[in-house]
């Protein structure tokens, strides 16, 4: 039995989605300001902005984990679909299956899309989150590679 469930990001999380979004970036080094904080807040809230988000809600409905998703072409497959941006669960509600359940709502809502695939990347270093990936999902073999603008 869980004591949580998920659901859509709401105004009603602002103040726990800002604590745990700090921490995803925390997490991962990046130096992230409260106006930036700000505008991805804005673009999850925005019915024309690509991004979407989830939230795991704990029995109090206090949100104690993120995802953040979005649509993305795939021309080689002439199919749509979903890429995982962010997810990020309270370090208090580690190892309760929340990471599993934000995908699998995520693949749900894929589904319901019609996405041929949900797709995410994480660090090589970040290996808590690559048990719980290689238990729900196939790794690829595919690298990937940025050119900083």
């Amino acid at each position: 039995m869980t004591d949580f469930r998920i659901v859509p990001l709401a105004e009603r999380h602002r103040e726990d989605w800002n604590r745990l979004y700090a921490g995803y970036a925390e997490f991962y080094g990046v130096a992230q300001t409260p106006e930036m904080r700000d505008r991805v807040w804005s673009w999850l809230h925005d019915p024309a902005h690509e991004t979407n988000g989830l939230v795991a809600e704990d029995a109090e409905g206090r949100a104690v984990g993120l995802a953040h998703y979005r649509a993305f072409a795939r021309p080689l497959s002439a199919t749509t679909g979903g890429y995982l941006d962010d997810l990020f669960v309270d370090p208090q509600m580690r190892g309760r299956r929340v990471a599993d359940a934000l995908i699998e709502a995520l693949a749900e809502e894929g589904r319901r899309r019609g996405w041929s695939v949900i797709r995410w990347i994480t660090a090589e270093s970040n290996s808590r989150a690559r048990a719980v990936y290689d238990r729900v999902a196939k790794l690829t073999p595919w690298r990937t590679y940025d050119i900083p603008l």
